[in-house]
């Protein structure tokens, strides 16, 4: 994943943690046990942090008039202004900006103002017995990735794939986060109904299984580490910014030798936005797909409105859902709030 990736061009105008955080003890807890947040209402309070990368007051300023025209309040991280080098603030105070927020009890859903980089060196240090006690909303995507999973993970909350603050909040994107997150509608997304969408097939068919995943870098990036859930019988959804096609086959390669591809029940591949074959001999991002995925003989597909593009799906982590790779469908089988 590039760090230097561009913000998307927000278009509709969308707390005090002590100086020491300690090594949290993280609670066993039941396999498959998941926990739903609450929905949101109108007049809920959001809390925008900053646990990747830098944002600046006009950011901030843009993402409260969006809040606000949603009919929610704002409460700003304590550290959402800092800068540490590409990163905003230091570790503990990103990661005391999520604990904080976590225990607020104001505080009814979380929104990460952009990605970058960063999510990663923070997750020893959040407090996920207290996040597992104040189940809330969390949302993002690119490298949020990384909070998504892990408090999927060690929690059992589950978490939001979709905007962040700076993103474009068009009627497209708002569709899909008030059916999920305020009505708890069990959602059908179609990719057919987009009719500028370019889809391959990889495998047809129908499958269930619990929904995974994120930005393919951040993924690749966590493998080894204890922030990840559980794959078996999964659906892996997937996405990518600015990779060479030969990056992409590398991730996926070790996704495969990490014994994670072959425990999947379903696979999509959103968008891999700006994603080239180089100028040297390349393969093309779909031989690459076909080659790793379909001797999995799961239904798989590329080309579904998830990424780094404008308008995009929620997609909630963590519940059951059914994907039919013929017509490029994901169905929620449960609302993911409560």
């Amino acid at each position: 994943m590039n760090i230097n990736r561009r913000r998307f061009i927000t278009t509709l105008g969308i707390a005090a943690i002590s100086s020491q955080i300690p090594s949290f003890v993280v609670q066993a807890r039941t396999p498959n046990t998941i926990i739903k947040p609450p929905r949101l209402r109108l007049g809920d309070t959001v809390g925008l942090i900053s646990p990747a990368g830098i944002v600046d007051s006009a950011d901030v300023e843009q993402a409260r008039q969006t809040f606000t025209a949603l009919g929610l309040k704002v409460k700003l991280g304590s550290h959402i202004l800092d800068n540490y080098g590409y990163l905003a603030g230091i570790d503990r105070d990103r990661a005391g900006d999520v604990n904080a927020m976590f225990a607020d009890k104001s505080v009814k859903a979380i929104i990460a103002m952009r990605g970058g980089w960063g999510g990663n060196r923070i997750l020893p240090l959040l407090n996920y017995n207290s996040i597992r006690a104040n189940p809330k909303i969390i949302m993002g995507y690119s490298d949020i990735t990384s909070l998504l999973l892990a408090i999927n993970a060690r929690s059992g909350l589950v978490t939001f794939h979709g905007p962040v603050a700076t993103s474009t909040w068009n009627n497209f994107t708002l569709k899909y986060v008030k059916s999920i997150l305020f009505d708890a509608q069990a959602v059908t997304m179609n990719d057919t109904l987009i009719t500028q969408l370019t889809r391959e097939i990889i495998t047809p068919g129908k499958a269930k299984g619990k929904l995974v995943g994120g930005n393919l870098s951040v993924i690749n990036s966590m493998l080894g580490s204890s922030y990840l859930p559980t794959w078996k019988d999964s659906i892996l959804f997937v996405e990518d910014i600015g990779e060479d096609v030969y990056r992409v086959d590398r991730m996926l390669n070790q996704l495969k030798n990490a014994g994670i591809l072959n425990q999947l029940s379903g696979f999509v591949f959103g968008q891999c936005t700006r994603c080239s074959t180089g100028d040297e001999p390349s393969l093309t991002l779909i031989q690459v797909l076909q080659e790793y995925i379909r001797p999995l003989n799961i239904p798989a597909w590329y080309g579904s409105m998830i990424g780094h593009i404008k308008d995009k799906f929620t997609l909630p982590i963590g519940i059951k859902v059914e994907i039919d790779a013929n017509i490029g469908i994901i169905k929620m089988l449960e609302a993911a709030v409560s």
